[in-house]
């Protein structure tokens, strides 16, 4: 795998060494022998390549020297500056020069990048139990995703379904409150009519002597449970009017027929439904 950094970074090398020796013994030849040209040149590319050999063998070992780093940029600087020289004064071809007067701080950058690589790199072994560890936290992953759409397919059905029943029960509510409402309306008219108020006063619980009670409509409302009758004598008619006048009378204001029929019971008296509202309309 290190062939992929390596592999670029000694050609970028042999290149940029190649053509730095050129330049200078070009350049230079004109102006002294060329011998010393060439000393010049191998002095620049063989100043690069020590350093960079020394470089390599401190990553070897796992170790770090910024002096020699900082000599073998002086050297990759010094190569990139005589060959920028070279083409400024360089009369023909002098943008082909400058365009290839890069390579030697190029060919350091490789080394970098393979140094980075190589710090970085991992073990066949390790980078299998890395891939294992994410193709599991995927996994899990995706089964959350999957387990929460179908915790919101079954909350949606589930919602879907209440309301669903909800609206049924209201319409039946609203239908039976309508019916209820006609039939209260209708037992209204018959109760305000004269002569049908005669009639059904006739047909009323016994009536007192002296009294024509008014015929009543039916409570509509919630009601209250009747405890169950206790065995026990039943209470005459005064003393059953006893009851319910102290009843009555316990608050301020006085109690409604309904908080004293539930009082009553709760208190054990048994005494029908017929006696005891007959009795409240004696003390009454």
């Amino acid at each position: 795998m290190s062939a992929k950094t390596v592999l670029p970074a000694v050609a970028m090398t042999a290149v940029s060494m190649v053509l730095t020796l050129a330049v200078v013994v070009m350049w230079l030849g004109t102006a002294v022998p060329w011998p010393i040209a060439l000393v010049v040149g191998l002095g620049i590319d063989g100043g690069w390549l020590a350093t960079l050999a020394y470089e390599r063998r401190l990553a070897a070992q796992g170790d770090h020297n910024r002096t020699v780093t900082a000599v073998g940029w002086s050297f990759g600087l010094i190569a990139t500056g005589v060959l920028v020289a070279h083409a400024l004064t360089a009369e023909a071809s002098a943008g082909a020069w400058l365009a290839v007067a890069w390579l030697p701080v190029a060919a350091k950058a490789l080394w970098l990048v393979h140094g980075l690589w190589e710090r970085t790199a991992l073990t066949p072994a390790a980078l299998g139990a890395i891939r294992g560890i994410q193709q599991e936290a995927r996994d899990e992953a995706a089964v959350a995703r999957a387990r929460l759409r179908a915790e919101a397919v079954t909350e949606e059905t589930r919602l879907t379904a209440v309301t669903e029943a909800g609206a049924r029960v209201a319409r039946v509510q609203a239908r039976t409150a309508d019916s209820l409402a006609g039939a209260w309306s209708t037992l209204e008219k018959a109760r305000a009519g004269e002569d049908t108020g005669r009639a059904l006063t006739s047909v009323t619980h016994r009536v007192t002597p002296g009294v024509t009670p008014r015929w009543e409509l039916p409570v509509w409302g919630p009601s209250e449970p009747v405890a169950a009758l206790e065995s026990g004598p039943a209470l005459t008619d005064d003393a059953l009017d006893t009851v319910v006048d102290q009843m009555r009378t316990s608050e301020d204001p006085a109690l409604s027929y309904r908080e004293m029929a539930s009082r009553f019971r709760a208190a054990g008296h048994a005494a029908s439904e017929v006696r005891l509202r007959a009795a409240w309309k004696r003390v009454v």
